[in-house]
């Protein structure tokens, strides 16, 4: 369990450039790779005994080595994307439940940071999903139902050593709106993250510059910084026009394949994509996204493609 303060939560080091990197596609690579059971892809379940407690240790690790190789930062993220109420409630956890898996989450990551000697800063991120589909916005929220929502996880993370939060693979923008109020509440630091369909915009609808404004402008310019995840470069290069809308991106969790988000959905196998031209990929985004300094991946990645993403940025 926690038992630290938060270290970065004053002010986080990302934002003062410097290369960091983060984990790959922690759920694909522990269902596809690891052969383990995700029901509805949420990982906190690991949480609760020590072999999965082990399993999270082992899957991390190799990030934490590449960093220390590369003499990087590194960007902690909770293996909490599900740990929300009505993922929760699906899987048959309590809300006692949900707040103590929660807190176990950074209470792990305390214990990985703590021996991770090498690598410095490490920043404790918790990490929020989507109250719906990750995918597909089947319903979408208003700002004052996401800050609703999204308060209970929020919440618990305010109260541990969690550093900020890092909301991951927003579908609209008014849920990361809500979020980011939630935040702005809880007093804790965000960060959020969209992922992006073929044609580069939401899966809303609305185009990426436009939602990173929105957001800034309804929220007096609150999270630290913004991320796209769950998308393939190639889906969102076309799009990367120079604006002053990207100064503000300064993370990126790409997909390891070029699939549609309909497509993947339907896959039975895992496309693991390939990792040196992944890495060749982010390279070349750099002059176009020039803030961009938090690199890891999302589904269908692991360690073989953020080493070939370090090795190619520097």
């Amino acid at each position: 369990m926690a038992t630290g303060s938060a270290r970065h939560r004053s002010h986080l080091p990302q934002l003062d450039g410097g290369l960091f990197l983060t984990d790959g596609g922690l759920e694909t690579t522990l269902i596809f790779r690891e052969g383990l059971d995700l029901p509805l892809f949420a990982a906190f379940g690991l949480l609760g005994d020590e072999a999965g407690r082990d399993a999270l240790r082992r899957y991390y690790a190799p990030y934490l080595a590449l960093a220390a190789e590369h003499g990087t930062g590194f960007v902690l993220d909770t293996p909490t994307w599900r740990a929300s109420p009505r993922w929760a409630a699906e899987l048959g956890r309590s809300v006692a439940e949900l707040d103590d898996l929660n807190r176990r989450a950074v209470g792990l990551m305390e214990e990985i940071r703590d021996a991770a000697d090498a690598v410095s800063p490490i920043v404790i991120s918790g990490c929020v999903g989507p109250q719906g589909d990750g995918y597909s916005p089947a319903e979408v929220l208003t700002a004052e139902q996401a800050a609703d929502y999204h308060s209970t996880q929020i919440g618990t993370f305010a109260s541990t050593a969690a550093d900020m939060v890092s909301a991951m693979t927003m579908t609209h923008v008014e849920e990361a709106i809500g979020i980011t109020r939630a935040c702005m509440d809880a007093g804790i630091p965000v960060t959020i993250s969209f992922t992006l369909e073929t044609d580069g915009r939401l899966p809303s609808g609305q185009g990426l510059p436009e939602a990173i404004g929105q957001v800034d402008r309804e929220t007096d310019g609150e999270p630290g910084y913004f991320m796209i995840n769950c998308a393939h470069p190639t889906h969102f290069e076309a799009i990367l026009d120079g604006g002053a809308w990207s100064e503000r991106v300064l993370g990126l969790r790409a997909n390891a394949s070029r699939l549609s988000h309909a497509e993947l959905d339907e896959a039975e196998d895992l496309d693991d994509g390939d990792p040196a031209d992944l890495g060749a990929r982010y390279a070349a985004l750099h002059p176009r996204l020039p803030a961009l300094n938090v690199l890891g991946g999302c589904c269908g990645t692991d360690e073989r493609h953020v080493r070939e993403i370090a090795a190619a940025w520097s």
